[in-house]
């Protein structure tokens, strides 16, 4: 496992925490970056690529 890929692990658990607190304080904002996070973590540690480099491919796309 690289940097990366640990990284992305985390992210993945930061987003599950941001998405369950927006549903508990239904605040849909912070549900939805908690589900972008989460998204961003298991693409990072599938592919072990950082957020940006992600972003980049996605605009690119």
């Amino acid at each position: 496992m690289n940097k990366d890929t640990n990284e992305g692990t985390w992210k993945q658990i930061k987003g599950e925490f941001k998405e369950t607190y927006g549903k508990i304080a239904n605040d849909k904002s912070a549900e939805a970056e908690g589900k972008k996070d989460k998204m961003f973590g298991e693409i990072q540690e599938k592919y072990g690529k950082t957020k940006d480099e992600i972003a980049e491919a996605v605009k690119n796309w």
